[in-house]
């Protein structure tokens, strides 16, 4: 048996970021994952994109998508530090652009919307898009440039983040949990499938769409997260060819497809977004239905090697907002149901995590609202007599 002050449950973005910050704010911690920094979040495009991700209804999630955003460089700046690893950090810029008229409304639309928050969208005609991405397809009818969004290496950051835990002095054990241990109506730490047991003062479920499997939890207590399927695509041109200079994100026919350069002539191209529970086959319908809207934007696409195909599970919530905080369960603390933007919202989870660890008061606003907003209260989490 041993003990830790926090055990972390996950070892995706979001659970190594948090035990990172955790481990930082002086707290013993334990990460519990059977293959760390390898999952979902190493098939995310990376996007940083709190101006191009707005969806109507979501203000208050945009409020943390910037706030999260603007962390990201010394977010960076620190992790890089601690890893001494280079996490593909770019400042590029979202071109997001319309094919035909009716996209082409859309966007407008959507333009103004952006703006009515102050953001930084401009609308561009089809002419100034070409000058912005010379390569773009002849059709294009007018974009919104988002200047102020930018971009990660995922796989790169993952990398950085296990580094700099194992730096940190987490204890990384590659063990699935079998069992959360409930006594009294507390957490007392988790079983491992081994039957070793592993106690802690706390626990932070960060294990993604599988949160609300881990046995043990009190069913009136169980996150309400679902797997959502996205298949994506890596392709490969010349390195010392550059077809794009910001991410490009495009409506064709009113379904939306994403470009995401990284430098070295490799490409992003994504993603699916499907309810098909726990499967993760790819299949070829998805791949072609990528591929053919990709090319509608950028028609070079067709020059360029298909070297990956690969399908994530999204951790989903039933309002597209994560579930961060407080469980309900004394020292059981979620941090899952991120959806799309669990890259863009890791450095602002992992400080609102460890301020319910530490029980800290917080001053900064930007953590008070995740909480707030996020709270697993809002689902009814809240134990019931």
């Amino acid at each position: 048996m041993t003990h830790a002050d926090t055990l972390v449950v996950g070892g995706g973005i979001i659970g190594l970021a948090t035990a990172f910050r955790a481990r930082v704010s002086g707290l013993s911690v334990t990460l519990l994952d059977p293959s760390p920094a390898q999952g979902t979040s190493r098939v995310a495009a990376g996007m940083l994109a709190p101006v191009s991700e707005l969806h109507y209804g979501e203000e208050r999630l945009l409020e943390m998508n910037i706030a999260s955003a603007q962390l990201y460089p010394s977010f960076v700046a620190e992790l890089e530090d601690a890893s001494g690893r280079n996490v593909g950090y770019r400042r590029c810029g979202t071109l997001i652009v319309a094919v035909d008229p009716g996209d082409k409304d859309i966007l407008v639309e959507l333009c103004d919307y952006q703006r009515s928050f102050g953001l930084e969208a401009t609308w561009l005609d089809s002419r100034d898009c070409r000058s912005e991405e010379p390569f773009l397809a002849p059709r294009i009818q007018g974009g919104i440039l988002a200047s102020s969004d930018h971009q990660v290496d995922t796989r790169k950051l993952l990398d950085a983040l296990l580094a700099a835990v194992i730096n940190a002095g987490v204890r990384v054990l590659h063990e699935p949990a079998a069992e959360l241990l409930v006594q009294h109506d507390r957490i007392e730490g988790v079983r491992l499938e081994n039957d070793d047991t592993l106690r802690a003062a706390s626990v932070v479920l960060a294990a993604g769409c599988w949160s609300g499997t881990l046995a043990g939890i009190p069913s009136r207590l169980a996150p309400p997260v679902r797997p959502v399927k996205g298949q994506i695509l890596r392709l490969r041109g010349p390195a010392d060819t550059t077809y794009l200079t910001h991410t490009l994100r495009g409506v064709v026919n009113g379904s939306p497809v994403y470009i995401v350069p990284r430098g070295d002539g490799r490409m992003v191209v994504g993603a699916t977004s499907e309810e098909r529970g726990f499967d993760t086959a790819v299949t070829a319908g998805a791949v072609h239905d990528i591929l053919r809207d990709a090319r509608q934007l950028l028609p070079q696409i067709n020059e360029l090697e298909l070297i990956e195909v690969k399908a994530g599970l999204r951790p989903g919530s039933p309002d597209n907002a994560p579930l961060v905080g407080d469980s309900g369960l004394d020292g059981l603390v979620f941090a899952t149901g991120h959806q799309r933007n669990g890259i863009l919202l890791t450095p602002l989870t992992a400080y609102a995590v460890v301020s319910c660890l530490t029980s800290e008061t917080q001053s900064d606003a930007s953590i008070t609202n995740m909480l707030e907003y996020c709270s697993p209260a809002r689902m009814n989490l809240a134990m019931k007599p």
